[in-house]
């Protein structure tokens, strides 16, 4: 009995190799040819069209994690970096009807493996089997950009589960930051989901922090005040729905959160900064009763009140990712046009220039929110 067959279409002539970045030591980024990937049951290929840099990606090219490639450090393993992407179904792996080719999609990170607790939970982010898709060691799970190839090349294979649908009247670049709207409406969702009339803080404005102020306050969320150091960043989350904006830099930000909120403590706070004193000025800022989304990866340990935390029944959520199918809902919200998520995409350069929208990226933080890079495709207007 011969196994059924990749589905392809005549419109779209796919190669048998393509251009490809991978990682070699720390920081050094190696354009090559690789195969292109061939997608198995319950797998589609994307042409990838669009890849928004984060600043995961940084940390993964120059540090290695939160990247885990073959159970270790991702360095010198022929590894394709980039978790934010969105493209073009250009081929069905065998038993896929549930997309289309020639359907433009945005692509969750994390595939889990399915057959863990997690994943049976839906969490699958939180896969207990999270790293282990090699050799003697593969489950099945896959979190592209971090533990499997990312989206720095021409074509990725991708779970049928986690793929969204966009229209052609949603540019490649705003695409591109589906997943990252998935994220902030994943962190919401966790904090109770509910959040019209529920107040809410938004601590650190990079592209995440924008994205959840600009899915709170499509949630109904009031009021949204959005926190930063910086006013080009403020500015952008104003535009985005934020009710106020506090620069921290001028005032004590618990504060002047709890004054614009009528004297009291806010109902949610968002910590979306890294930085070591966020967290507990997040904890501070929300009501007794009030929930705490940490959003960010630390780059160090921190140092969060305990005490005040327990002696007020403050929660505290740590997320990961875009778990729970939350970027099919954040994906509707950019469709209906609720927000416009074409301000947080400020640049965008061609494939073959990845270092120099990274470098592009990691040195102008004030002036570039979301480079994206475009490998294939015509932008949209």
């Amino acid at each position: 009995m011969h196994a059924p067959a990749v589905k392809f279409d005549p419109r779209f002539a796919i190669p048998d190799s393509m251009r490809a970045w991978v990682l070699g030591n720390p920081g050094e980024l190696v354009f090559t040819r690789k195969p292109v990937p061939v997608p198995d049951r319950s797998e589609v290929m994307v042409r990838i069209d669009a890849v928004a840099i984060c600043a995961t990606d940084l940390d993964n090219i120059y540090h290695g994690p939160p990247a885990l490639v073959e159970g270790g450090l991702p360095f010198n393993k022929n590894w394709t970096p980039g978790h934010e992407y969105m493209g073009t179904v250009v081929a069905l792996g065998p038993g896929v009807d549930e997309f289309k080719i020639g359907e433009r999609v945005a692509c969750e990170i994390h595939a889990g493996c399915g057959q863990c607790k997690r994943c049976r939970q839906g969490m699958y982010t939180s896969c207990l089997n999270y790293g282990l898709n090699y050799g003697a060691h593969d489950k099945g799970h896959r979190a592209n950009g971090f533990t499997t190839d990312g989206g720095f090349c021409e074509y990725q294979v991708n779970h049928v589960n986690t793929l969204a649908r966009i229209s052609d009247g949603v540019t490649d670049e705003v695409g591109a930051l589906v997943v990252t709207a998935g994220t902030a409406m994943y962190g919401l969702t966790e904090l109770g989901g509910l959040l019209a009339g529920e107040s809410v803080a938004v601590i650190g404005l990079g592209p995440i922090g924008l994205m959840f102020t600009a899915v709170a306050k499509a949630l109904g969320a009031q009021p949204v005040i959005a926190v930063d150091i910086a006013d080009n960043r403020l500015e952008i989350a104003k535009k985005l729905g934020a009710d106020f904006t506090i620069n921290a830099k001028s005032v004590d930000a618990v504060k002047e959160a709890q004054r614009l909120n009528d004297g009291k403590g806010l109902d949610y706070a968002v910590e979306s900064s890294a930085a070591p004193e966020a967290a507990n000025t997040a904890a501070h800022m929300v009501s007794r009763g009030g929930k705490v989304c940490l959003a960010a990866f630390m780059h160090e340990p921190v140092k969060v009140d305990i005490a005040h935390v327990v002696m007020n029944n403050i929660y505290l959520f740590g997320i990961r990712g875009e778990g729970k199918s939350a970027t099919h809902r954040a994906a509707a919200l950019i469709e209906q046009k609720r927000f416009d998520a074409g301000l947080i995409h400020t640049h965008t350069f061609a494939l073959e220039d990845l270092p120099t929208a990274i470098s592009y990226a990691k040195n102008h933080t004030d002036g570039a929110i979301k480079v994206v890079v475009k490998a294939n495709g015509v932008a949209r207007k």
